[in-house]
């Protein structure tokens, strides 16, 4: 196995590629299992969550659609502002269907409660969240994943598709940014 070196910028690693692979496959195995028979629309929340959408389709064994949405809360902070916005809405009607928004991380839950309340608008059969990561220390309403991979302590974390100001998005795992890098 090649030796790993850590990024600079990060202070640990919390989950490495392979516990990554491991934990989307098992999660894929369980909606695949839950959605026998269900007409399935898998919605990305761009840009962070692309990476985990991509493993966690691929892993899933049954028909479906796929969309993309772009919504903000952060900006090119460390904290939610608070205020959600959507950017890009979906390219069609999900109304009678079963949606699972796929997002990385569940942080406040606002953007997600804000979704669940629009898709649910929309008239669908069943709307669930599905999250790479969940930091329930840090929630401003109540929300709870329908389906997650790993519960995170109240770190800034990167990689794997989350970025700090549009970067380490790139990076295989998930890791704690150095506060030096964002407490400038």
């Amino acid at each position: 196995m090649e030796e790993r070196t850590i990024h600079p910028d990060l202070e640990s690693i919390l989950y490495t590629r392979e516990e990554l692979t491991v934990a989307v496959k098992a999660l894929g195995e369980k909606i695949t299992q839950d959605y026998q028979g269900k007409d399935l629309v898998m919605v990305c929340i761009l840009k962070g969550a692309a990476p985990f959408f991509t493993d966690l389709i691929r892993s899933i064994d049954l028909p479906m659609n796929i969309d993309f949405m772009v919504v903000s809360s952060y900006g090119a902070s460390t904290k939610s502002t608070g205020e959600v916005q959507l950017v890009k809405d979906m390219s069609y009607s999900v109304s009678g269907k079963d949606v699972i928004i796929v997002e990385d991380i569940v942080d406040t839950g606002m953007t997600l409660s804000y979704l669940k309340k629009v898709f649910q608008d929309r008239n669908t059969n069943s709307v669930r969240i599905a999250t790479l990561l969940d930091k329930p220390e840090r929630r401003k309403v109540v929300l709870e994943p329908d389906y997650k991979c790993f519960t995170i302590p109240d770190a800034f974390v990167v990689g794997y598709g989350l970025d700090y100001a549009e970067q380490y998005r790139n990076l295989p795992d998930v890791g704690i940014l150095a506060p030096r890098v964002y407490e400038k």
